[in-house]
């Protein structure tokens, strides 16, 4: 299935932590925190300033961002887990 945002809006697709820690300890999934870490699925197109003109957003399909921790809505397309937040809720695109 096909998804767009609408407006200032951007899906994410989380990026996984990693289970282990660099000498070999297990990290159970209750010690863990949800990352705050993802790439971009999809952009809307933008949003509407007060003059109406349409401002383009900064991110892009396939740029990794960090978020803040409780930002988006958590939403389910076939299955997979997908966060669908404000491109406020970015605060930063990784290079």
């Amino acid at each position: 299935m096909k998804i767009r945002p609408i407006h200032d809006r951007v899906i994410v697709r989380r990026t996984e932590e990693k289970k282990t820690t660099t000498s070999g300890l297990i990290i159970p999934d209750s010690a863990t925190e949800k990352p705050s870490r993802g790439s971009v699925v999809a952009v809307g197109n933008g949003k509407t300033n007060s003059n109406g003109d349409l401002v383009p957003l900064d991110v892009k399909v396939n740029d990794q961002v960090l978020f803040t921790q409780y930002s988006g809505t958590e939403i389910k397309i076939d299955g997979e887990s997908l966060l669908v937040m404000r491109e406020d809720d970015i605060v930063a695109i990784l290079d």
